[in-house]
C-alpha cells in the first residue's frame, strides 16, 4: 500500500457521467448525512467552494447551523440520498449508517456513497457489497485532520474503492483536503486510517502518563505538555530522513542494533513500569511496551534493533 499514491488523473469529458448538479451551479450537488463536528465543518468547506449541500441528521436541529449557511435541509434520509449523486457520509460507525439508510435503500440505486466514519476494514468491505447489492458504488475514507482543519492545506484524505468512481466525484471530493487514493479494495483507506490512529492515540495516552508521573512531584500539566509536545516533534526529526532507509530495512526482515538495541529499550521499559508502580499510577500502557521487549528478548533478539518488537506484534500468542 502506497500512502502516496494519488487520485486518478480525471479523463472524463462534458457528456460524460458526472456527478449530479445543481441547475444554478456547475459544482456538483452533494448530500452530507451526520452532522456532528465534522459532518459540519465538511458542509461548510463544501458551501464555501460552490457546491450545493443538502443535509439530514438524526437531530435535526443539529442542522440548523449550516441551513442558515445555505445548506438545504432534508426530511428523511431518502429525500438526502435523493438530492445528489455523491453522498458523504460522516457518522459515529458504520452500524449508524445501515439504521439510517435502511429506510431509503430504494434511492440509492446509481449514487455513490462515500463513508468518511470509523469502523475497521472488515465492516468495510462488508458495507461496499451491501451498497452494490442495493446498485450504488462505493468509496470508504478517513478524513486525517481534525474538524476545524477541514479544507485547509493541512487537510487530507485517503480513499479506496473504484478507481473510476474516484475520478469521478473528484472535484466534489477535493475541497474536504488533498485526495490521497489508496487503490481498490475499500478495506485499504480504512486500514490506514485506523493505522495512523493506532499511532495518534497512542502518542496521547502516552502523553497523558507523562503528565501523571510528573505530576506526583507537582509539576503542573501547564509545564508539562509543552515539553510533552516537544519531544514527540523531536521523535519527528529524528527519524525523518531515515524513514526509507528504515522501512527497506524491515521490509527485509533486518533489524540491525547498532544505536538503539532491543535489550537497552527494555531496560528502559522496565524503568518506566518500575517509577509507575512506586508512584501509584496505572501501568496498562508501560506494560504493553514492556512486553513488547520482553518478547523479542525472549525470542533470542536482545541485541537487533527496536523495530524487532514488529515481529511480536505480527504474530501474537
Amino acid at each position: 500500500m502506497n500512502a502516496e499514491q494519488h487520485h486518478p488523473t480525471s479523463q472524463t469529458s462534458p457528456n460524460s457521467q458526472t456527478s449530479q448538479t445543481s441547475p444554478n451551479s456547475q459544482k456538483a450537488a452533494v448530500t452530507v448525512i451526520g452532522l456532528g463536528p465534522m459532518g459540519q465543518a465538511m458542509t461548510r468547506t463544501l458551501l464555501t467552494t460552490g457546491h450545493p449541500v443538502t443535509v439530514w441528521n438524526r437531530t435535526a436541529s443539529r442542522a440548523d447551523g449550516v441551513v442558515a449557511d445555505g445548506a438545504r435541509r432534508a426530511a428523511t434520509p431518502g429525500e438526502a440520498v435523493e438530492a445528489s449523486d455523491l453522498v458523504i457520509l460522516s457518522l459515529t460507525d458504520y452500524r449508524a449508517m445501515y439504521e439510517i439508510l435502511d429506510d431509503a435503500t430504494a434511492s440509492l440505486a446509481g449514487r455513490t456513497l462515500v463513508n468518511l466514519s470509523s469502523d475497521t476494514p472488515d465492516r468495510t468491505r462488508e458495507a461496499a457489497g451491501w451498497a452494490a447489492g442495493h446498485g450504488a458504488t462505493f468509496l470508504t475514507g478517513g478524513v486525517m485532520v481534525p474538524a476545524p482543519m477541514v479544507g485547509t492545506e493541512a487537510s487530507h484524505v485517503y480513499y479506496s474503492g473504484p478507481g473510476p468512481t474516484m475520478d469521478r466525484h473528484l472535484a466534489a471530493l477535493t475541497p474536504l483536503g488533498t485526495p490521497r487514493y489508496l487503490g481498490e479494495d475499500p478495506g485499504l483507506a480504512q486500514l490506514m486510517y485506523q493505522a495512523q490512529l493506532t499511532v495518534f492515540l497512542s502518542t496521547l495516552s502516552a502523553m497523558m502518563q507523562g503528565t501523571a508521573m510528573l505530576g506526583t512531584a507537582g509539576v503542573r500539566a501547564v509545564e508539562t505538555l509543552p515539553a510533552m509536545l516537544g519531544l514527540v516533534a523531536s521523535i519527528g526529526d529524528m527519524l525523518r530522513g531515515a524513514e526509507e532507509e528504515l522501512g527497506a530495512a524491515m521490509d527485509a526482515g533486518e533489524h540491525p542494533g547498532d544505536l538503539s538495541s532491543v535489550t537497552m529499550m527494555g531496560a528502559t521499559a522496565d524503568h518506566i513500569v518500575e517509577t509507575s508502580t512506586s508512584l501509584g499510577l496505572d501501568t496498562t500502557l508501560p506494560r504493553a511496551v514492556q512486553a513488547h521487549y520482553r518478547r523479542a528478548i525472549g525470542d533470542g533478539h536482545g541485541g537487533d534493533g527496536w523495530t524487532r518488537v514488529v515481529d511480536g506484534i505480527r504474530s501474537p500468542r
